[in-house]
């Protein structure tokens, strides 16, 4: 039986309140520590997060700062964090790209990075064509990650990531700053069709399992560009 998905969007960073997209994989600000705090509480209360054996992040550093502020109880428990490109942001402005897998190692080393694509951080060249801005790529990708997590032996994995990705290639849910939600994979129509996923009613109806974030839903892949822009 495939897990459920606890999906987190990281906490407020520095390109989030000064809307500076060319701050390269920016930090978290003092709000977004202070997010953090209600987060983990919220985790830390619901029963399918206590649950939890395995917790994933993108590798970039607002989503790993996220994680180690919120689910540390959970790796104190011999939880493992695992880093996977393919939950990064989509776009390649600054904020989107993230730092040397080297770089981030040394500042948090309590997570695995041995899995991470050989390609990152690139999103732009013709090697990173998997991470590349458009919408066949995005939903693609998502695709890709659901499939990953499909295929484990875990009941509940928790993964932090970014509204962009877990909004329209993932989930068509809104994602506000360290608000979560809850799914489980629907039935797959016959052999290699795409993987969906239900929401538990829990986090559907008061829009997160923190409340926070639209209840409205989008259309996967939309307004996300055909082509990569001419500048990348």
């Amino acid at each position: 039986m495939p897990p459920t998905l606890i999906l987190v969007r990281h906490a407020q960073a520095e390109h989030n309140s000064t809307k500076d997209y060319s701050l390269h994989d920016p930090d978290l600000t003092e709000l977004g520590r202070e997010q953090c705090v209600e987060l983990r509480e919220g985790l830390m209360a619901d029963p399918l997060a206590q649950q939890a054996e395995l917790i994933i992040t993108s590798p970039m550093r607002r989503t790993i700062q996220t994680a180690l502020a919120t689910v540390d109880w959970l790796m104190e428990k011999g939880v493992k964090i695992q880093a996977d490109a393919h939950w990064q942001e989509n776009s390649a402005k600054p904020c989107d790209v993230g730092s040397g897998i080297a770089e981030v190692a040394a500042e948090f080393p309590s997570i695995d990075y041995s899995t991470v694509d050989p390609v990152w951080p690139d999103k732009t060249s013709p090697a990173g064509r998997e991470y590349h801005y458009t919408k066949t790529a995005i939903i693609a990708r998502g695709q890709a990650a659901l499939q990953k997590l499909y295929e484990r032996p875990e009941k509940v994995i928790i993964v932090v990531s970014h509204s962009g990705f877990l909004r329209l290639g993932v989930t068509g849910c809104w994602f506000f700053n360290a608000d979560y939600r809850v799914f489980d994979f629907g039935a797959m129509a016959s052999a290699g069709s795409p993987y969906q996923l239900e929401q538990h009613a829990s986090t559907q109806e008061k829009g997160g399992g923190l409340g926070h974030s639209w209840t409205q839903q989008v259309i996967l892949g939309s307004d996300l560009p055909d082509e990569l822009p001419e500048t990348e």
